[in-house]
């Protein structure tokens, strides 16, 4: 936690104070364990706080939810069982994936009160469970120029490869857009471990939009974000086979993630992870295009269904973020033919 070049903490949310050795400060989880490696050629010397910003943190109108880039996890993570967080869930039920997405970080609660949505955006890791939640979600992210510029870029595209992204020097993420659209689309969620409650080696969310089309975005599997659109084959669309899609999922998939896009380290192998994907793909597929009053299906991994429960005044977080669903399978799975890191690999991660 030493950065030991620093030389000033300036509080500002204006670009145009930025200059070389300069950093933005917001959880400053990362920052001041790794530091930061976008600093530039210069040694860091100012940090930038945002903590006097007065954004807000989780802003609801017609088009959407606006989450501010300073939102912390916590703060997220109370929103569904906020007045106005029950007011939405009815017509936006996309609203069921910000719980899971936050239980992903499988994190103490001292990250969760002061990691936010914009410093996992930024720091931009495959297995960043806010960029799961935003891209799926066809989430558009602000961003604030030095030169007092301001645009919009879809976040599928603002996360760029493994701890990389689209923003330039002196750039300020100031919040993330989802729109209605998505978030009142029925929604499914997968993730899986290699170690039990580890960091997320794949996360898929499914989601049906309003033509019927199954929209996939495959993310902690790959180095950045990747959605895909299934069609609705023409007898779902005229109501005779509700379940059916014209788009064979194992050759969309295919079409759609090179093997050299899969990312490796210590929580996967890439050959564990596409197989993982593919299994994915397919129960998230078979949930979202199942007839009504199907049985519940079999889940792999954990944190689906969200659960209810109540959040106490005084801590936002859950009590326990390590408690599956009653359905749900060991997350360690893998086939014997995949490649799948052994017992001496398989180590925990936030």
């Amino acid at each position: 936690m030493d950065l030991n070049t620093v030389e000033a903490v300036v509080r500002t949310a204006d670009p145009a104070q930025w200059r070389e050795g300069d950093a933005w400060l917001a959880g400053g989880t990362v920052l001041f364990s790794a530091g930061s490696p976008d600093s530039g050629p210069e040694p860091l010397r100012r940090l930038l706080d945002l903590g006097s910003t007065d954004w807000t943190p989780v802003a609801l109108s017609a088009a959407g939810i606006e989450l501010a880039a300073t939102c912390t996890i916590a703060q997220l993570y109370a929103f569904p069982d906020s007045d106005a967080g029950r007011g939405v869930a009815g017509d936006w039920p996309g609203v069921e994936l910000v719980r899971p997405c936050c239980e992903s970080f499988v994190a103490s609660f001292k990250v969760w009160t002061m990691s936010t949505v914009g410093g996992n955006l930024c720091t931009s890791l495959p297995a960043g469970p806010m960029i799961s939640l935003c891209a799926a979600l066809d989430g558009t992210a602000t961003i604030l120029g030095p030169d007092g510029a301001r645009r919009t870029l879809p976040v599928l595209d603002f996360v760029t490869g493994d701890g990389t992204n689209a923003l330039a020097p002196g750039e300020l993420l100031r919040s993330v857009s989802l729109p209605a659209s998505a978030l009142s689309s029925p929604v499914a969620f997968r993730r899986l471990s290699l170690s039990n409650l580890g960091r997320s080696a794949v996360l898929l969310i499914g989601r049906l939009d309003a033509g019927g089309a199954l929209v996939l975005t495959v993310t902690a599997a790959t180095q950045r974000p990747v959605q895909l659109r299934l069609k609705p084959s023409a007898a779902a669309l005229a109501g005779t086979l509700p379940d059916a899609l014209s788009d064979s999922l194992p050759e969309v998939l295919d079409a759609a993630i090179p093997d050299e896009l899969y990312h490796e380290d210590v929580h996967g192998l890439p050959a564990w992870r596409k197989d993982m994907t593919y299994r994915l793909a397919q129960e998230i597929q078979a949930e979202l295009t199942a007839p009504a009053g199907r049985s519940p299906l079999r889940v792999s991994g954990d944190f689906w269904p969200p659960r209810a429960r109540p959040l106490r005044a005084d801590s936002p977080s859950p009590e326990s973020p390590n408690i599956g669903s009653p359905n749900a399978e060991s997350p360690n799975i893998g086939s014997p033919n995949t490649g799948s890191p052994g017992a001496e690999s398989r180590t925990e991660g936030a």
